[in-house]
């Protein structure tokens, strides 16, 4: 009976020794024990400086006028609202051109679509400097036409003696017409009185029959024609220009200028990306209805019928290999120099104008 009591004691004892040593084991941690490490609370990240973008797109402030020299970009415009282009693009519409060049000289604008001519004053007075101007992309050729309420004018020679209302003083119109006006011997002021308003204001006056011969572009054109069936196309400008010029100058009315100290040439290759799809499907006679639309969304002409009606005549073109720009363009510069140095700025621009 004693042994049975003392091995039960035994067993007790042994079992109690072992539960000890089990607690004990659980509750070592620091000193090597098997306890699983408890999770701490999570801290709040550091706030770290954010990195930039790589991918966001870059902004570039453009300038275009409405007519004939804004009308191809109006494809970019609308991608632009949806997010399509290469590049942000912050855009500005105007009327003036003098508004644009005055914008694009004080750095308002990174790039704006201008008169070949005044491409031509701002390189001039540019050159050298860090935020020089430079012609990026031809996108215009001739699109000026005379028109007449009635059936006087068959020639040039018939202008004498008339006033012929018409649209950019200080632009590639004034000196264009007062070349072709000289070199069929009229002198403005003396055989012939030249009178300048807006496009707009020409057109109007125009389509209501309150004068009687201007000189305007496509798309004004095309809008005085829709409203008064009285008024007709009497020269094209452009056919005048080949004639006097002997077929040495190509009447080249409309490019793209950039400022060297912004547009870099990175910014440079995703604009001209842009832009060629833009010119290329306001150009396609197949899009005609939906680019006219365009144009009117954005500004650029009255109304949708007005931009569908003018597109065919803008003469729309996307040039922006430096050397073909400048067979386009060097001849027309002479010739703008010897009729008005003061047309090109000057002088005859230098290669470096072409970019």
């Amino acid at each position: 009976m004693k042994k049975r009591i003392l091995a039960l004691l035994l067993a007790l004892t042994l079992v109690f020794a072992l539960a000890a040593c089990s607690q004990n084991g659980e509750e070592q941690d620091d000193d090597g024990g098997t306890e699983e490490p408890q999770e701490q609370p999570e801290q709040p990240d550091e706030q770290e400086p954010e990195e930039p973008d790589e991918s966001e797109k870059a902004t570039v402030k453009a300038g275009f006028l409405q007519g004939p020299t804004g009308i191809g970009a109006a494809y970019l415009m609308e991608q632009n609202e949806l997010g399509e282009t290469r590049l942000n693009y912050d855009i500005t519409i105007d009327t003036d051109a003098q508004n644009v060049n005055a914008a694009i000289i004080s750095g308002e604008l990174d790039m704006a679509a201008v008169p070949t001519n005044v491409a031509s004053v701002l390189y001039n007075r540019t050159k050298g400097t860090e935020n020089e101007i430079q012609i990026v992309a031809i996108n215009t050729l001739g699109v000026l036409y005379v028109m007449e309420n009635g059936d006087s004018i068959q020639s040039i020679s018939d202008l004498a003696g008339k006033t012929i209302y018409t649209t950019g003083q200080g632009s590639n119109p004034q000196y264009v017409l007062e070349y072709i006006l000289s070199e069929n011997g009229l002198t403005v002021g003396e055989d012939v009185t030249v009178e300048y308003l807006t496009g707009q204001e020409v057109a109007t006056q125009m389509a209501a029959g309150s004068i009687d011969v201007c000189m305007l572009p496509v798309p004004n054109v095309t809008s005085v024609l829709m409203q008064n069936s009285d008024v007709r196309i009497a020269l094209n400008i452009a056919d005048e220009w080949e004639t006097v010029t002997g077929g040495s100058s190509i009447l080249t009315q409309g490019c793209i200028v950039a400022r060297a100290d912004t547009v870099t040439d990175e910014i440079l290759d995703d604009f001209l990306a842009d832009y060629e799809e833009s010119i290329n499907y306001m150009a396609d006679e197949a899009n005609v209805e939906e680019a006219g639309a365009l144009a009117a969304k954005h500004g650029i002409v009255a109304n949708e019928q007005i931009g569908a009606a003018a597109l065919p005549d803008c003469n729309l073109v996307y040039i922006a290999d430096p050397d073909t720009m400048r067979e386009y363009l060097q001849g027309y510069f002479e010739v703008l120099y010897q009729a008005s140095p003061d047309s090109v700025g000057g002088s005859v621009p230098d290669d470096g104008i072409y970019r």
